[in-house]
């Protein structure tokens, strides 16, 4: 039974406070998706070891794992309820316990593309292109002018993917594959000592190991990495924004998506890496949605914020005003927030883009994008090219807009690259009040 007044006045204490139960309510009664039989529980800070444990004796729920715990803060955790236990009910009952600050669902996200093109290697990437280097495509994110300027490296930049694994040996990715400086490869020891072994590309979430790259399902990751950063001048393939820029991986969407509590660990991971290392790392790409609201998801991007570090968001691909529905991780209201909607190469806004006035922030190429993924041939796992569409391909040209702005301007803060992107967005009649900026990225300053 989930509420006993005994445990009620054992643990009682202030008022909830810190999360939002209303809008968490909201999303499980719109149905949507989260993991059955599981929540996250955040304790109050000062609630001690003993306390925690009697909460889960007396409840009789019990601790999948740690999230995160931090000297003495709350401890943030994945607890499993009891057979039977609906979450809706969990959260309401468990909200009104004094010793926790919030209780919210597991969500599940999905990555925000939207179709498979044909592969077609002609060379039309528009969404690098301008209306100086091409006026066909003059929609593009202008990159083309800025690497004509002689911009094309982002130099010791780093960009985190947060998305699923990306193929790190891709021909086009290989030579900006950035590895974990505090980690020996292969030794089977935790040499930086943040809790992941071996930790060389990343980190997975999903699956609890170092290998971020499991194979051909892998191909949105390795898709948003190559609009990033694949090597441009090579006579191969394509180009990212970046020609040259250090990429790392935090895997958290598997073949079933991801959670809510793996994508708090990939958020911190990356904060982690910038704070212990030192890492010029400006911004995650974060080409996924779909959950509710979760206030530990919005404090991981926070402490992101805190770091330094920009949170590139895809808008999401129901066409839907995301001021009138909460669409997350885009509406986070934190400011290194960056939420992105898509455009086609006519300049039209893409009739599955999500868009909002005040909550999504520019707009970018999204539309039929080429880049770079992993592809099966004869029976081995090869290096291979395709044309994606979503919201998921409008937001790393920001991501990497964002690597290029903050190469040339070694000072800039994650407030004043965000402003600088918003700043140089090109009004445009798709975007004007749809957009806060009203208009698309246009990088040919940077």
């Amino acid at each position: 039974m989930l509420l006993a007044s005994a445990i009620l006045l054992a643990l009682s204490g202030p008022a909830l406070a810190g999360g939002k139960p209303d809008l968490v309510l909201r999303g499980l009664h719109a149905g949507v998706p989260h993991v059955p039989g599981e929540v996250l529980v955040k304790f109050r800070d000062g609630v001690d070891a003993a306390s925690q444990e009697a909460f889960y004796r007396n409840y009789g729920v019990q601790k999948s794992a740690t999230v995160r715990t931090d000297k003495g803060r709350g401890e943030l955790a994945l607890v499993r309820l009891p057979a039977g236990q609906g979450v809706a009910s969990a959260v309401s009952a468990l909200s009104k316990i004094g010793a926790i600050d919030y209780v919210e669902p597991n969500w599940i996200y999905q990555h925000t593309d939207v179709s498979n093109d044909t592969y077609y290697a002609d060379g039309t990437l528009w969404g690098m292109y301008g209306d100086a280097t091409s006026p066909a495509n003059q929609f593009g994110s202008q990159a083309g002018e800025a690497w004509n300027a002689g911009h094309t490296s982002c130099g010791d930049v780093w960009v985190g993917v947060i998305d699923e694994g990306y193929m790190y040996s891709h021909v086009d990715l290989a030579a900006n594959a950035g590895t974990n400086p505090g980690e020996i490869p292969g030794n089977g020891i935790d040499d930086d000592g943040n809790g992941y072994i071996d930790d060389v590309y990343g980190w997975d979430f999903d699956g609890n190991d170092n290998t971020v790259f499991d194979g051909v399902d892998d191909d949105h990751g390795t898709h948003v990495a190559g609009t990033i950063g694949a090597v441009g001048g090579n006579g191969t393939g394509v180009a990212g924004v970046c020609w040259e820029v250090k990429l790392i991986n935090a895997k958290f969407l598997g073949k079933r998506g991801g959670t809510t509590a793996n994508a708090i660990k990939a958020v911190d991971y990356m904060t982690d890496l910038k704070t212990r290392h030192g890492l010029n790392m400006v911004a995650t790409n974060n080409s996924w949605g779909g959950g509710g609201f979760s206030q530990g998801l919005k404090d991981a991007i926070g402490r992101a914020d805190t770091a330094g570090i920009l949170f590139i968001a895809a808008a999401g691909n129901s066409g839907a005003d995301n001021d009138a529905t909460d669409s997350y991780p885009s509406n986070y209201t934190n400011p290194n927030v960056v939420a992105v909607a898509a455009l086609v190469k006519d300049g039209s806004m893409a009739s599955y883009s999500q868009y909002g006035a005040t909550t999504v922030d520019i707009c970018a190429p999204g539309s039929a994008i080429v880049s770079t993924v992993p592809v099966r041939s004869k029976g081995s796992v090869v290096s291979g090219y395709a044309s994606y569409s979503g919201t998921s391909m409008a937001a790393p040209h920001v991501a990497g807009a964002a690597a290029l702005y903050k190469s040339s301007r070694a000072g800039a803060t994650a407030a004043d690259v965000k402003a600088g992107i918003m700043g140089t967005a090109v009004t445009t009649a798709s975007c004007e009040g749809k957009v806060v900026s009203n208009g698309r990225l246009d990088v040919s300053s940077f």
